[in-house]
């Protein structure tokens, strides 16, 4: 059931009053697309018309001016109008030789009545045709759309889907997923035909094409082949309701592999676990896996707090994300739940360098995406060490885990993503392991934190931010919006708390060590002030 909708210059001229019509010019253009019709008397029109207009007019805006008839023509060929109906006898007589000539290059349709003819029947006839046209399009899409949705629940494969939409409009049917090859329905059109379609080459012209995202990236692209005749307004809406439908059944299929792929779940924990050597971890991926390629890779763990976490949580549709996500970037992911922490091991496919900046623009695309925006909020990420040897992932994976435990720890400033880039904090969670950190910072920081809380000071504040500015009291007072009197009475009673010599090298490196060990042991969501009062009383 092969649909057409479109009505042409060549069907306005079998309808009524066209009867006794002569097309003078343009017949090569009998098949342009009329969308309405349109009454024309004044010769400056480029302003008025939007394309696709077929126009009725007696002469009597140019009254035998033949530049004027010229300048008119042009404006309506420029326009992209239809054609061009004019009636002989009352103003014009005749149509200048130039203008055929104009016509006919331009296969614009020139037609002449040779006796009156009532205007308003024929736009009445022709508005009515175009309105029942328009309503009936729209009955035959939802029927359309009705059928596929049936359809859709008994599909098991996507070329089904193809086939449906080739018997609906009779054009080839071109379905490209990224990566993959082209496969056309009913088949790959012979070298030479009507198409033009060669083995390996582009689409050709009058071929049209839409993307099928997911994830927010193109997944794959659906594409009509014109047989027989152009591609209209009809087919471009079928076509995106068939990308549409075609974008839920790939989803469903990927959400059905996602979760047989969490049978995997305990072998990827044992590989975490270091339980097996690279040949066993080889084997293993090239039996599931033969065409996945691995140049090294790193171990990324993520959680949600409880209350973070906005309603039901799909973690299949979640992991199915993040592969989405870093697949796109070079990574394979194979994930494990955790219990308390989703794992991903992120099999690195490109070269090492720039894996850090791929992984970061992975995680920033989760952080903004729809899903977690609504689901997971709180979403905390760690990245582990990058590791060459497959049995290495262990170590990759505890690496992860300390991040992880650093970044949820330390909410008010930055922290890096990353464990290799936390060194100091790496120091500070050893040192709060094996002795009385929080003894050390306050022996430190005590007075500065008491002294802030007592006269709702800042001098903590203040000696982070010099401390940043490498002893620039220029750019300190800027930074914190303050005069530069100010800041030297600031300076002055962390002397007197400090020491005068608190920024020479070694005594600069502890304070900056018991900062961030600051940072680290202040954890909670209670305000600057609160959480010192509960630092000190812990004392």
């Amino acid at each position: 059931m092969a649909y057409s909708f479109p009505l042409t210059v060549a069907d306005v001229l079998r309808r009524k009053h066209f009867e006794k019509a002569v097309v003078a010019a343009g017949k090569d253009g009998l098949s342009r697309i009329v969308k309405w019709v349109h009454v024309v008397e004044v010769t400056k029109i480029s302003n008025l018309l939007r394309g696709k207009e077929l126009i009725l007019s007696t002469g009597v805006g140019w009254r035998e001016d033949d530049s004027l008839f010229l300048s008119l023509l042009r404006q309506l060929i420029e326009c992209d109008a239809s054609g061009l109906c004019i009636e002989l006898g009352t103003y014009a007589s005749s149509i200048p030789k130039e203008a055929l000539e104009l016509a006919d290059r331009h296969h614009f349709p020139l037609i002449l009545f040779l006796e009156e003819v009532p205007f308003v029947e024929i736009t009445h006839d022709i508005h009515t045709y175009l309105i029942n046209q328009q309503y009936e399009m729209i009955s035959q899409l939802e029927s359309y759309s009705q059928e596929l949705n049936k359809k859709l629940l008994n599909i098991h494969h996507h070329r089904d889907i193809l086939k449906f939409l080739h018997h609906c409009l009779g054009h080839y049917v071109v379905f490209k997923m990224n990566g993959g090859e082209a496969e056309y329905v009913p088949g790959r059109p012979k070298r030479g035909n009507e198409t033009g379609v060669q083995p390996g080459a582009s689409l050709p012209p009058g071929a049209v094409s839409k993307p099928i995202s997911l994830f927010g990236a193109e997944y794959a692209e659906l594409a009509l082949l014109p047989v027989g005749r152009d591609i209209n307004e009809f087919d471009l809406l079928i076509l995106d309701r068939t990308a549409t439908a075609l974008a839920q059944h790939l989803l469903r299929n990927l959400y059905v592999e996602e979760r047989r792929r969490t049978e995997e779940n305990e072998w990827v924990k044992g590989w975490m676990a270091g339980e097996y050597t690279d040949e066993e971890v080889a084997s293993y991926l090239f039996d599931h896996f033969p065409s996945l390629q691995v140049n090294g890779g790193a171990v990324w763990v993520c959680k949600a707090d409880a209350a973070g976490q906005k309603g039901s949580f799909d973690s299949t549709y979640f992991k199915l994300l993040c592969r989405s996500v870093f697949e796109q970037r070079g990574f394979f992911l194979l994930a494990a739940d955790m219990g308390r922490h989703l794992a991903f091991i992120a099999i690195n496919q490109r070269d090492e360098e720039g894996w850090k900046s791929r992984i970061e623009e992975g995680v920033e695309c989760l952080m903004t995406s729809e899903f977690v925006q609504a689901k997971l909020s709180n979403l905390q990420v760690g990245v582990g060490t990058f590791v060459q040897s497959l049995s290495a992932m262990k170590k990759s994976y505890a690496a992860a885990l300390e991040a992880l435990k650093i970044r949820s720890r330390v909410k008010k400033e930055p922290v890096s993503l990353f464990y290799d880039d936390l060194h100091l904090y790496r120091m500070i969670t050893v040192l709060d392991k094996y002795s009385n950190l929080r003894e050390m910072v306050d022996r430190c920081l005590g007075p500065i934190v008491e002294h802030d809380r007592k006269h709702n000071g800042k001098l903590l504040e203040t000696l982070k931010v010099y401390l940043q500015c490498n002893g620039s009291k220029q750019e300190t007072a800027k930074r914190l919006f303050i005069v530069r009197q100010t800041l030297y009475h600031r300076i002055e009673k962390l002397e007197s708390f400090l020491g005068a010599d608190f920024m020479e090298a070694d005594k600069r490196l502890a304070l900056e060590l018991m900062l961030k060990a600051y940072d680290y042991l202040m954890d909670g969501g209670e305000g600057m002030h609160g959480r010192r009062r509960a630092f000190l009383e812990a004392e």
